[in-house]
């Protein structure tokens, strides 16, 4: 695999750990961040095979209230490297997706527990009248969800 190919797969992971906070884009629905992977690993049939294989898993999961659904992101983006670029089949990788999906359920939890520190750094910038560390301080927050998924992905 070429060192574009690996670039392109951080920044893929690293939107789609972004996404599943924002919700803007979609990056971190399996429909768009598996074939995404196939696309930059040159694999873009195994990346929507198995894409639209866990979307079909994804649309039950959700939040709701206080429950925090597993972690879409990183299944779709994990299971899309074991598969575009492992070699693994299309059937495994869903299969491995959804203890990944749990696993990242632990890291989302990890990841919103420092974003609450960091929003109580934002709120004395906010009291100072900092606009520049309150922005600082939410792209800091932001940029811990897509390292989220980006790291492991690496």
């Amino acid at each position: 695999m070429s060192f574009i190919s690996v670039i392109g797969i951080l920044i893929v992971s690293f939107l789609a750990g972004m996404e599943g906070i924002l919700d803007e884009f979609d990056f971190h629905q399996p429909i768009l961040a598996c074939p995404l992977i196939g696309l930059v690993s040159g694999h873009p049939a195994e990346g929507l095979a198995l894409g639209g294989s866990l979307q079909l898993i994804a649309l039950g999961w959700m939040n709701i209230g206080a429950a925090v659904a597993p972690d879409a992101a990183l299944a779709s983006v994990a299971a899309a490297i074991l598969v575009c670029v492992k070699g693994t089949s299309v059937s495994n990788g869903v299969a491995l997706a959804i203890p990944l999906a749990v696993a990242g359920l632990v890291l989302t939890i990890i990841v919103r527990t420092i974003a609450t520190f960091l929003a109580h750094g934002a709120d004395g910038a906010g009291k100072r009248g900092s606009f520049a560390g309150v922005y600082a301080f939410h792209f800091i927050a932001l940029a811990l969800q897509g390292l989220r998924i980006a790291i492991p992905a690496a």
